[in-house]
């Protein structure tokens, strides 16, 4: 492709072996429609093949390649270059996460918060179908629409990143936990209202929000968490005053009568060895 001009990446690298920063610059070819991504994978493969950096799916979809972008929290995949209308761009790894190597940084206590709101339906009548589903629970597209915004969430953290409170606060569940709470709760299917108001009812959870509004502004997908973690705190004042009462989650639909008693399809053997051990333990130790 044509190169359309030149810009200098000037890359913030975390060095694990020194436990310091390094900031390193690299001038770059860029050609129309180039992505902050491309430009980083340029790096690599012609400049500096240990520039480590994470990416997946190059379309905006898994939410891996995230890091600051002159500042702010992005997808490197789904910013393009020209589109920063800047010479010099500079490249930092995500804020409020543990550093691993230059732009890479641990996210497990962004899964962990995750974990804690229980991000899976809740059913009081917990039973063979629950665990071994054989249809749908009913839901009409009404019901979807409750929630339906805050499902295109990527766990990307770029919301986590761009929180101060979530910086300041190592025990804040942060706003993607928040919003994920509160999409479960508005979901017809689940009956975990008051389980998961308990759990984000604390300085460290809805109420530890301080409207900087950063995580929607930040979210790729217009999620808004923002918005999220107020209709949570709604629920909660709902709740204390009396208001809020236990809707039983919807029912399944009818079976279909061509299914119906056909031989259950077993899902595909797992082909690495102890995989199937390990996702045992997994299941135990947080569903159960």
């Amino acid at each position: 492709m044509e190169t359309v001009k030149k810009v200098t990446f000037r890359i913030k690298r975390w060095i694990p072996e020194e436990g310091k920063f390094r900031i390193d610059a690299f001038e770059i070819p860029v050609f129309r429609g180039m992505t902050v991504l491309e430009g980083l994978i340029y790096i690599k493969e012609n400049l500096d093949s240990s520039l480590a950096f994470r990416r997946s799916c190059r379309m905006a979809t898994c939410g891996i390649c995230g890091i600051i972008i002159n500042g702010k929290p992005m997808l490197a995949c789904a910013t393009q270059i020209l589109h920063l209308n800047s010479d010099t761009i500079t490249l930092e790894p995500l804020k409020n996460l543990p550093l691993v190597k230059d732009l890479v940084v641990d996210h497990t206590p962004f899964f962990e918060k995750q974990r804690l709101i229980k991000p899976y339906i809740i059913r009081q009548d917990e039973g063979e179908e629950y665990w071994n589903p054989t249809r749908e629970y009913k839901q009409t597209p009404e019901e979807v629409e409750e929630y339906l915004q805050f499902s295109y969430c990527l766990t990307c953290a770029l919301c986590y990143a761009a929180c101060p409170t979530s910086g300041t606060n190592k025990n804040y569940l942060g706003p993607q936990a928040l919003m994920n709470a509160y999409r479960f709760i508005a979901d017809s299917r689940d009956e975990g209202v008051f389980i998961r108001l308990d759990i984000v009812d604390s300085p460290d959870g809805c109420w530890g929000c301080h409207l900087a509004g950063s995580c929607s502004d930040a979210c790729p997908k217009g999620v808004d968490p923002a918005l999220a973690i107020q209709l949570l705190r709604k629920k909660v004042i709902e709740r204390d005053l009396g208001y809020l009462k236990t809707v039983k989650g919807t029912s399944l639909v009818s079976p279909l009568p061509h299914i119906e008693g056909a031989k259950r399809v077993e899902p595909p053997k797992f082909t690495i060895r102890g995989a199937k051990k390990k996702a045992q333990e997994i299941l135990e130790k947080y569903f159960k």
